[in-house]
């Protein structure tokens, strides 16, 4: 249950705050009040997508917050930010959270039903998930879907190793070419870096060859040469540490110091030999380089890329030359199938089931829902290709309506007004109720197209919700603002040339004043004033005799609204 909202520089709203109560409780306004920023902004708590547009002007972020109340009487905070260059953050109790963690947890928490969620009904493909969700059966819906992936991942795969013959002796073709062509070069791994610096030494022979013998002769062989003269130098270094200690630690590292420069001095004495590598040697360094090169332009552009190429156009090779391959996907595409089409008729025999109560009990809530002639039927009906089933399985099931005596039941499209299917979507989203959890329903508009004595119905309906639920709805109807709820109303003002929405809890005589303007609009005379009194007196007399009915206490007003 949604106990406190609060929403900070998000579209027309400032700042506001509200407390809402158990029960019904209701917002009113003018139309462009901001009214639906609010149901917005609770969608944005349960997961919905969010928009750099959703930011007020002038402002950097945008925030939402909200205070819930568990069955079990435990609170939970959840706050949802969103940038003005698109970024949202989620956090719940002050815990960063994913947005589809988020999303899971808002559909336990918040049902909501848009206030042009009703078109939806006029799309088919809606009504089996209708079905589904009064059935009840969630879990093995989902477990359908899931082997329906299997199998359809089975099928494909067998698809592509049973190519046309043409076509797979082309790419037969292909991948031998292909193995044929790196095999020829056959690369070893590190080659093409080996090739680089032996072209390197080869190219460079004459030069190496000079300055290695000049290193040689000045450091061993010549007049000056080094080593020799480095025995005086340390007699020398010897002679000074005598007289001055701080000469001593040099004289312990001569030893190394003279190994490491004959060590160098062999190494250059046998260089100059290995430089004297076969004739034509550089042109078949250079000409093994220039094959890799092809190769990595090719299948690269490394060596380790060409060499992984090579390894899986074999293994692709090697699937398409197994006949034993092709006989193991057929298997286990059959078996895949059988699953799903197991799995399949038994979501279908619930389906049966489930749609001829559901086409029941819909009647009978249109019936109270002022439209006591209506005749509901729901054929669930298999569908005849394996093109056309899907992850929801082999059936497809169409809602058909006939609101008046003397027709036949037919789509929803071809025949009904924009009222009755507000009172159609009303009467599926409460229809098996009771097997909910407890929560939060939010209608937005969902009386659009209503009036009369029906709008008088969806009012009772939505009072009724009320006993079991917590109900926010968002109405220009005076029929269902009359009802016994706790009363918000929205409205918006221009302050220093910035445009502010307010939402405020109405006493009684504010209650008057507002079902009033909805009765006539800006003129309210007494005589109006007196109608809206008259309503509401009426409408909440005749809730609390049917909570004395029903052996039940209607939902107590209270609670306060600081709107800015």
């Amino acid at each position: 249950m949604l106990r406190f909202l609060s929403i900070r520089r998000l579209a027309v709203i400032d700042r506001l705050e509200v407390e809402l109560e158990p029960g019904l409780n209701l917002i009113t306004g003018e139309t462009g009040a901001g009214k639906s920023v609010v149901v917005q902004a609770i969608d944005l708590l349960a997961g919905a997508r969010a928009s750099a547009d959703l930011v007020r002007t002038g402002e950097d972020t945008a925030t939402v917050q909200a205070v819930f109340e568990r069955a079990d009487g435990q609170e939970l905070v959840v706050r949802r930010e969103v940038s003005a260059q698109g970024r949202s953050r989620a956090f719940i109790d002050d815990a960063l959270a994913t947005t589809a963690s988020l999303r899971e947890l808002g559909r336990s928490l918040v049902d909501l039903h848009g206030q042009h969620e009703h078109q939806t009904l006029l799309d088919p493909a809606e009504h089996l998930a209708c079905l589904d969700a009064f059935v009840g059966h969630e879990d093995a819906v989902e477990a359908l879907g899931e082997a329906f992936d299997a199998w359809r991942t089975a099928a494909a795969a067998l698809d592509r190793a049973r190519l046309a013959d043409r076509d797979r002796a082309a790419r037969l073709e292909t991948l031998r070419g292909q193995i044929e062509d790196i095999d020829r070069v056959n690369p070893v791994s590190g080659e093409d870096e080996a090739l680089a610096a032996e072209r390197s030494v080869l190219a460079n022979a004459d030069r190496l060859a000079r300055l290695s013998s000049e290193a040689y002769a000045a450091l061993y062989d010549g007049d000056a040469a080094v080593l020799p003269l480095l025995g005086g130098v340390w007699k020398r270094i010897a002679d000074l540490a005598v007289i001055d200690p701080r000469f001593a630690p040099y004289l312990e590292h001569r030893a190394g110091v003279k190994s490491s420069l004959e060590d160098l001095a062999f190494f250059l004495q046998s260089y100059e030999a290995t430089l004297d590598a076969p004739a034509g040697r550089l042109e078949a360094v250079e000409s093994r380089a220039a094959l890799i090169d092809r190769l990595k332009k090719r299948y690269g552009p490394t060596l380790a890329d060409v060499i992984a190429m090579r390894a899986r156009l074999g293994a692709e090779l090697d699937a398409f030359e197994s006949t034993a391959r092709v006989s193991d996907l057929e298997a286990t595409a059959h078996a895949a199938r059988d699953r799903f089409l197991s799995e399949a008729r038994a979501v279908s025999a619930a389906r049966r089931t489930g749609a001829a109560k559901l086409a029941r009990d819909l009647a009978r809530a249109l019936a109270d829902l002022a439209m006591p002639h209506a005749r509901v039927e729901l054929p669930v009906v298999a569908l005849d290709t394996e093109d056309d089933w899907s992850r929801r399985g082999i059936d497809r099931a169409e809602l058909l309506l006939s609101p008046n005596p003397g027709e036949e039941p037919r789509p929803l499209a071809r025949i009904a007004s924009g009222g009755e299917l507000s009172r159609v979507l009303l009467a599926l989203r409460t229809l098996g109720d009771d097997r909910r959890a407890r929560q939060t329903l939010i209608f937005d508009e969902v009386d659009a197209g209503v009036g009369g004595a029906a709008a008088d119905a969806v009012g009772g309906r939505l009072q009724q919700l009320a006993r079991r639920h917590q109900v926010l709805c968002i109405t220009h109807l005076p029929q269902i603002a009359a009802r016994d709820a706790a009363h918000f109303r929205i409205a918006k003002e221009v302050r220093d040339g910035r445009t502010l929405t307010e939402l405020g809890r109405l006493d009684t005589a504010g209650r008057e004043h507002e079902i009033a303007r909805m009765i006539a609009g800006d003129r309210v005379s007494p005589d109006v004033l007196a109608s809206a009194r008259a309503l509401l007196h009426t409408r909440q007399a005749s809730e609390e005799k049917s909570n004395l009915k029903a052996g039940r206490r209607g939902a107590a007003p209270g609670g306060r609204t600081r709107g800015a």
